[in-house]
């Protein structure tokens, strides 16, 4: 009877350790799900991006008596930019480093530099519409300009979002550590903040080094 007891006890112990197998399986699961999701908006941009660019590449001759882009793009703001941007691709690798190492404070001090960098290239960029709207060169003055706009508009819209998610995430990091689902939220920002990076890459060649030559 005592053995029957003990065989019992044992069996239960077998049976409420198997209990978490299923639920680990299932979380596992669901941020894999979630990392597809995110893979699956990366294409989608890529393709909106391409089809901005194959726009721009199109109607850039269309100026309609209006200023060229030799007469409007200032060199030394946009490679600030670039350098800026370049940097904060930088720097949210090492954010990601520190995550590694299990350094929460590391982890969220270099999110913040990342974060404090792409609201700089913001600040630039917002200068330099600006700059150009007081010049007499708006989204209606051509063609050209409309898809000027509309390309370096969307990719500065990317950015801002990506601040955005980069606060929402640091919040939670400082409330919640360093867990699986951070780890992985960390992750997707820095590879989102890198594929921005990349497209930028695009836009300083073709919009504006191709443009002042």
């Amino acid at each position: 009877m005592a053995q029957a007891v003990t065989n019992g006890h044992s069996h239960g112990q077998h049976g409420q350790h198997g209990q978490h197998d299923p639920h680990d399986g299932g979380h596992h699961d669901l941020e894999g799900m979630k990392v597809m999701g995110f893979w699956m908006f990366l294409i989608t941009d890529v393709i909106l991006f391409g089809t901005l660019f194959a726009t721009y590449v199109v109607l850039r001759g269309n100026t309609s008596g209006g200023p060229t882009p030799e007469e409007l793009f200032k060199l030394p703001i946009i490679i600030a930019e670039t350098f800026i941007l370049l940097t904060s691709s930088f720097t949210s690798g090492i954010a990601v480093l520190e995550m590694n190492k299990g350094n929460k404070k590391g982890l969220i001090g270099w999110l913040a530099v990342t974060a404090l960098l792409g609201a700089a290239f913001i600040s630039l960029e917002v200068y330099e519409f600006v700059h150009l709207v007081h010049e007499g060169a708006t989204i209606s003055t051509s063609a050209f300009l409309s898809a000027f706009f509309t390309l370096v508009g969307t990719h500065g819209l990317h950015v801002s979002l990506g601040l955005v998610w980069m606060i929402a995430l640091m919040i939670q990091l400082r409330k919640r550590g360093i867990t699986p689902v951070t780890k992985r939220k960390v992750n997707v920002i820095s590879l989102y903040w890198h594929f921005l990076d990349v497209v930028w890459i695009f836009v300083l060649t073709v919009v504006y080094l191709m443009g002042v030559m």
